[in-house]
């Protein structure tokens, strides 16, 4: 007889997620315990970007004020950049 491992996994919907639930996952994300694709596996949620509205939400990071990410250019790029201001 095969034994299956038991997981924490619960099906839900929307209306499930009490404040103290969507607080306990924004912890466990914000401590490293898991990452935000770990924490919809194993607790059922539904979408990814459900979690990612209740880091943004009750979370501790400051979305606010976060500086924008921008790619730092090729060498080609700058070069390109140099050469123009040389004209």
């Amino acid at each position: 007889m095969e034994k299956h491992e038991e997981t924490r996994y619960v099906k839900r919907t929307q209306k499930d997620y009490s404040m103290s639930f969507k607080l306990q996952i924004v912890q466990e994300i914000e401590r490293g315990q898991l990452t935000v694709t770990e924490s919809t596996k194993t607790y059922g949620i539904q979408n990814r970007s459900t979690v990612v509205k209740w880091l943004r939400k009750f979370g501790n990071f400051d979305w606010e004020n976060q500086t924008p990410f921008t790619m730092s250019k090729s060498p080609e790029q700058k070069i390109m950049e140099l050469e123009a201001k040389v004209k």
